[in-house]
């Protein structure tokens, strides 16, 4: 999401607003601040002021709802990019999935949970405590929301947190985690339909619940469950390519033995034009790097008598991925180090070649393309 503000930090995680949570805190605070105004002993301002105390409190609870998630995360060694509310409620952004569908299915939980506790909190404070009758309105309502923000959440479809538990519990099923990021897409895709089609006939007056919301939630997880759709589609279809198969044809690898002259006549003249090229050595370890411009300092006459070790500058710290990981994992590492290119290496240490995004493309449009006749 863009132009997201941030507020500062929250346990460590930055926090950010999305400029259209605004305009639902401005919603909330009419309403419940006309709501408010019903109580003859508000006058004034004095019910919209309790409206927007009552919003902020409502959007607390949504924060302290993705703490839950992002404290499960961080305690399995999950770095929380952010946590940021928006139109929709909150979102905790992770570094990386959990390890196993156990540790997914806790983070999962964990929102829903919080939740729940606030909830049953809240609930005994407005049982035993005697407190003027806008207060207990609005710790009942806060009690409700985190009731009904609890029990939507479980829904079993992505991108919400029933989504994310269905994920985790087909992985242990299955054994495979591709399997329930697809089962749980489909089923986000089964809910988006749903709630489409309940808020267009209530919109239509043909059933008593649904409305203009419900139809923008519906489209809100239809985006989202389609997203996570392609994304297991895509996966799957990496799933049957390593690292390796991607490396880049002819990728700039060359060995330190080779004489300035032999370099330029094999790998330069005539050849694709890479302006950097990787140098290993005879058991083809990375040694250094050799760019194509340096030879421009040299004197021609004397490229047949230099090698390429003389003249190669240290390795670059250019970010390496074992040959054998699979494709979708070189993928997100890519994303990852904000790097155009990833060295892969054999176990042992031997440069195999480089990998970059349009190899992937084209390893992928391989499996796709049809067979000849």
């Amino acid at each position: 999401m863009n132009n997201n503000l941030r507020l500062g930090s929250l346990f460590g995680i930055p926090f950010f607003v999305n400029p259209s949570w605004f305009l639902v805190l401005g919603l909330v605070t009419l309403t419940y601040g006309q709501q408010l105004s019903l109580f003859p002993q508000l006058t004034g301002i004095a019910p919209w002021g309790l409206g927007l105390a009552t919003a902020l409190l409502l959007f607390a609870s949504v924060v302290a709802h993705e703490l839950g998630h992002s404290l499960l995360a961080i305690a399995q060694g999950i770095e929380v990019k952010s946590i940021t509310l928006f139109l929709f409620g909150g979102l905790a952004n992770l570094e990386k999935e959990s390890e196993t569908p156990l540790e997914a299915f806790a983070v999962a939980i964990a929102g829903p949970l919080v939740s729940l506790i606030l909830f049953g909190l809240l609930a005994v404070i407005g049982a035993n405590l005697t407190l003027p009758l806008p207060f207990q309105a609005i710790i009942s309502l806060l009690a409700a929301i985190n009731l009904a923000l609890a029990l939507f959440n479980l829904i079993p479809g992505l991108p919400l947190d029933g989504g994310n538990i269905l994920k985790a519990l087909v992985w242990k099923w299955t054994g495979n985690q591709n399997q329930g990021l697809l089962w749980a897409s489909r089923a986000g895709q089964v809910v988006g339909w749903l709630a489409v089609t309940i808020g267009g006939l209530g919109i239509l007056r043909l059933l008593p619940v649904g409305d203009f919301w419900t139809v923008l939630v519906g489209v809100f997880l239809l985006q989202n469950a389609g997203a996570s759709a392609r994304q297991a589609q895509l996966k799957e279809a990496m799933a049957a390519y390593t690292a390796q198969d991607a490396v880049i044809a002819n990728s700039p690898v060359v060995e330190q033995s080779l004489t300035l002259r032999d370099f330029v006549n094999t790998y330069v003249i005539g050849q694709t034009p890479w302006r950097q090229f990787l140098v290993t050595d005879a058991q083809g370890q990375l040694v250094g790097t050799l760019a194509v411009e340096a030879l421009k300092t040299i004197p021609t006459s004397d490229w047949p008598q230099i090698t390429l070790q003389a003249v190669m500058a240290s390795p670059e710290a250019l970010p390496q991925v074992k040959a054998h990981r699979s494709l979708f994992e070189a993928a997100q590492q890519l994303e990852q180090t904000k790097m155009a290119q990833l060295i892969v290496v054999q176990d042992s240490g031997e440069v195999v070649g480089l990998l970059e995004k349009a190899s992937i493309v084209q390893c992928l449009q391989k499996s796709f393309a049809p067979a000849g006749i």
